[in-house]
């Protein structure tokens, strides 16, 4: 086929991807994406977005099984996973199809096929049709994001030992699943499987489990676990993984050296991602990358060579976060535009975790600020003594924790577990990003009866040493 000129050529359809293409196309470049799989890349077709539709399903079954406290009679409640995976087809469907009619509606060339980088300014696709398109940009966007990282070893493969992709592919629940690795992802299967029946243990070599969040969050949801029968292993090692027999058998050193063996007929492992780096010409570019193949970039996303930029789950010491790579796609494309901009604060992200109970974090826990230097004060509140927790019947566990600097009472960091944190989460975001200070949340007035009021009585606590409501 014949070269093609276009101010853009980004590379990955993802988050940073697609919206970047559609900041570009508003700002009148002409743009084109190289995708060889279904647009919206891990987010929308083996991430965040099924994920969630399946986590929904674990919702609402506990919520028809808890049916009876709310006066409401069922009879016998089955789950069928297959109509569960039918709604998370259709939703991630609907999304991608949502991303087409985005990529036609402002224009963006969409290009079926493998990109790599084959000189300055230049792409050339493999095409998933056949043949070969050269594509010539005063730009390019490197989106590529990552995938799931197996144990050194001891690979996929996708029967038993199982990525978080290949989870979204079983067709029945196991009797037992084993999550090594307790960050978001594998917790999120923990949680949802449970609720579909599965036995469910969780391993996590670290001290904690999601060892990311505070550590007065990791303790609760621990307790929170063992509520719905999920066995928790914090500070122990994998020594080994034996699948030959009818059970994988994991081979688990504890935390006090003891070493113990754990049956199960999954095994989810979820310790993070490589980053789809390799193969596409980057280093031939000029291109730095790390020591773990992540691209290396400056706070304008641009690399070390001219005219490339890159975003997303593939550049180096940024978060795993979807929101994250359309920001900094944003970001790429406005700085391409000449606009003034600002390089991103990523200690001001909120994350979230959509486990039961939920949980969101942004901004410092109270341990990294201390490391920090901070001289530390502390507001928190339960949602057992919230009246809309209570009206839920979701009051059990959970809380909110303010960090703020003593001195100038500006929030550090805020963090939740209980019911809808990733939706309260956006408050918090709103206060960090504009340097809210304790006394400036403690005079927002929340509505009543909210779980927002939660954020009110912490901040009061914080302010005043003790809530109003405990």
């Amino acid at each position: 086929m014949s070269d093609a000129l276009y101010d853009l050529v980004i590379i990955g359809s993802g988050p940073g991807g697609y919206v970047a293409a559609i900041r570009a196309s508003q700002l009148g470049m002409k743009v084109a994406i190289v995708e060889f799989a279904a647009l919206g890349g891990v987010c929308l077709n083996v991430g965040c977005i099924p994920t969630k539709s399946l986590l929904h399903a674990a919702d609402v079954l506990d919520e028809i099984r808890e049916a009876k406290r709310f006066g409401i009679k069922v009879g016998d409640v089955n789950f069928e996973l297959a109509g569960a995976m039918k709604h998370k087809d259709a939703v991630v469907k609907a999304s991608t199809e949502g991303v087409a009619f985005l990529m036609k509606k402002n224009k963006v060339d969409v290009i079926a096929g493998r990109g790599m980088i084959a000189g300055r300014g230049t792409v050339r696709v493999e095409l998933n049709a056949g043949g070969e398109q050269t594509l010539t940009a005063k730009h390019i966007l490197v989106s590529t994001g990552g995938r799931p990282r197996p144990l050194p070893g001891t690979p996929f493969d996708r029967q038993r030992i199982l990525s978080s992709t290949d989870m979204l592919k079983l067709t029945e629940v196991p009797k037992n699943l084993l999550a090594i690795g307790a960050g978001a992802i594998g917790i999120e299967f923990a949680s949802m499987f449970r609720a579909f029946g599965a036995e469910v243990t969780v391993v996590e070599a670290l001290p904690r489990i999601v060892p990311n969040e505070d550590e007065d969050v990791s303790a609760e949801l621990v307790k929170a676990f063992q509520r719905r029968g999920i066995k928790t292993l914090a500070g122990a090692k994998v020594e080994q993984i034996d699948s030959s027999g009818e059970q994988v058998l994991v081979t688990v050193q504890d935390s006090a050296g003891k070493t113990q063996q754990i049956g199960a007929e999954k095994v989810l492992v979820s310790i993070g991602i490589l980053p789809n780096t390799a193969g596409i010409g980057l280093e031939d570019a000029g291109v730095n990358l790390d020591g773990r193949g992540y691209i290396v970039t400056d706070g304008f996303m641009r690399t070390s060579a001219e005219g490339i930029y890159a975003v997303g789950d593939c550049t180096a010491n940024t978060p795993w976060l979807a929101h994250k790579a359309s920001a900094e796609g944003i970001l790429a494309v406005e700085h391409i535009a000449g606009h003034s901009v600002n390089p991103i604060n990523y200690g001001k992200i909120a994350g979230c975790t959509y486990c039961t109970p939920e949980i969101a974090s942004i901004g410092l826990t109270e341990a990294k600020a201390r490391e920090k230097g901070y001289d530390v004060k502390v507001g928190k509140f339960p949602f057992s003594a919230n009246g809309k927790a209570r009206a839920l019947a979701q009051n059990r566990f959970g809380f909110v924790k303010i960090v703020a600097e003593r001195q100038y009472d500006e929030i550090l960091g805020i963090h939740l577990i209980g019911p809808n944190a990733t939706e309260m989460i956006g408050e918090a975001s709103v206060a960090l990003s504009h340097e809210a200070t304790g006394t400036s949340l403690l005079n927002t007035i929340h509505a009543h009866p909210t779980l927002h009021e939660a954020i009110g009585e912490a901040a009061h606590a914080l302010e005043h040493g003790t809530p109003i409501h405990l």
